[in-house]
């Protein structure tokens, strides 16, 4: 696992926020914070890493997209991911500029993905899940099944459904299952 210090993770959420401020006022994002680490290199912010935004209002879900992994820098993922989370999730309409002072951010940092060759080896609350089949996909990060009081087996057939398969579509042939970490973090309510 890897770290990501404080200070990488509140420069994160201030450029997730200021990004969506910046969209809504329309005007160019001002990021006023330096990128934390010693040297550049030594932060994981300048790492390629998938990285998920989810927008909360309340304990109601306003958005959440994501990235299973990146070609880009994961703050450069992250501002993308705040647009499309607050903007281009298809649940949810656009966030309005009266939403967002009440808007809590939280911000999930993926791990590579590693096929799961058992799937009675998920760990809930630990492994996200990834799921490939008959050209559907579906992913549930590691917070989920906590969130929702799965077990291990809800949660495998969860996945299934959020890919719009059936139930234990996971041990079908040609299925595809990936777990990963993450590191959750988020503003305080």
């Amino acid at each position: 696992m890897y770290a990501i210090t404080q200070k990488e993770q509140n420069f994160l959420l201030a450029a997730a926020r200021e990004t969506i401020a910046a969209q809504l006022e329309g005007r160019a994002p001002r990021y006023n914070q330096e990128i934390p680490g010693e040297t550049l290199g030594d932060s994981v912010l300048t790492q390629a890493r998938g990285a998920f935004v989810t927008l909360h209002i309340g304990k109601q879900l306003r958005g959440c997209i994501g990235r299973m992994s990146a070609s880009a820098p994961l703050e450069e993922t992250v501002r993308t991911m705040a647009i499309e989370a607050a903007f281009g999730d298809p649940r949810f309409p656009p966030l309005t500029k009266d939403e967002l002072p009440r808007c809590r951010l939280e911000l999930s940092v993926l791990s590579p993905l590693e096929p799961c060759s058992d799937p009675r080896s998920v760990q809930v609350g630990v492994h996200g899940l990834y799921l490939i089949r008959q050209g559907r996909s579906g992913v549930l990060l590691p917070q989920v099944p906590l969130e929702q009081g799965w077990d291990l087996d809800a949660y495998l057939d969860y996945i299934c459904v959020k890919a719009g398969l059936p139930p234990h579509s996971y041990e079908a042939p040609g299925a595809k299952l990936y777990t990963f970490t993450a590191v959750v973090f988020g503003e305080r309510p």
